[in-house]
């Protein structure tokens, strides 16, 4: 029966065990052929981790299997756990398989390190087991091993005042730097503020620059007009339309004038 015809998702899952289980069996053909006992090993591990996948995958079809038992029918449901009891059925052959590989690799590798074991021994002769040792050298191995452990933690106490120490060093650098930051932020706030104040200055001085100026320009008008006056009564003493101006006439014709000021008012 056609999967895909009862349910999408069962047969999705279906198509997944299935490429799995194909490729679990591809898996041990080479693995036959693989004589390397890493390599092996390798390609064992690989396929225990297709074998946990396909488990998981096997139980989510058998969940989705249960929620859509109601709304099939009885032999429909007969069909689809048959299914899934030969899933299982395959998998566990393969895992079968793989126990019976580890445990071939397992014996391989124990012979390979026997036989290591027996060719080279370095030091062997170094080498004091404690039931053959006397009291006077369990004693003297024990306590060097003591010293080495008091050394051991005399090193990892010495490493721990360094790290205090730095962490102390770093503090106080930050507390240093945080202080510092503080500073400058005062003083350029001081600076804005002087810089604030010298705007306001300028502006005034500018200010009083073009007052005196207009000041200055009026000054330089009448000075002018005065030297003006002078030169026209210089050069021209008969003209009547022009007047003295008064403090700068001679002494002489000071009466004069006053008599014809006088004589034109009465």
């Amino acid at each position: 029966m056609d999967v895909s015809a009862i349910n999408e998702e069962l047969a999705n899952i279906d198509a997944q065990i299935s490429d799995i289980l194909r490729a679990l069996s591809n898996g041990f053909q080479k693995l036959d052929k693989i004589k390397d006992p890493n390599r092996q090993s390798r390609q064992l591990e690989e396929l225990t981790e297709k074998m946990r996948e396909c488990k998981r995958l096997i139980k989510e079809f058998d969940r989705e299997l249960k929620v859509e038992e109601s709304n099939n029918a009885t032999s429909v449901n007969k069909t689809l756990n048959e299914r899934k009891q030969a899933m299982i059925k395959e998998l566990n052959s393969f895992v079968a398989l793989k126990k019976q590989y580890a445990g071939s690799l397992g014996n391989k590798r124990i012979e390979l390190f026997d036989a290591h074991e027996v060719g080279h021994r370095p030091g062997e002769e170094d080498v004091f087991l404690a039931s053959s040792m006397t009291n006077q050298q369990l004693m003297d191995t024990g306590g060097r091993m003591m010293n080495e452990a008091d050394q051991a933690i005399e090193r990892s106490k010495k490493v721990v005042e360094d790290t205090v120490n730095v962490g102390a060093d770093t503090a106080a650098a930050l507390k240093a730097q945080t202080e510092q930051m503080s500073r400058i932020v005062n003083e350029l706030d001081s600076i804005h503020f002087s810089m604030k104040k010298a705007s306001q200055l300028v502006k005034e001085i500018g200010r009083q620059v073009a007052t005196d100026r207009c000041i200055m320009a009026l000054l330089f008008l009448i000075v002018v007009g005065v030297i003006a006056i002078i030169i026209v009564k210089i050069v021209n003493p008969k003209n009547k339309d022009i007047r003295d101006i008064p403090g700068l006439a001679p002494p002489a014709n000071r009466r004069l004038l006053w008599e014809r000021d006088h004589h034109y008012y009465s």
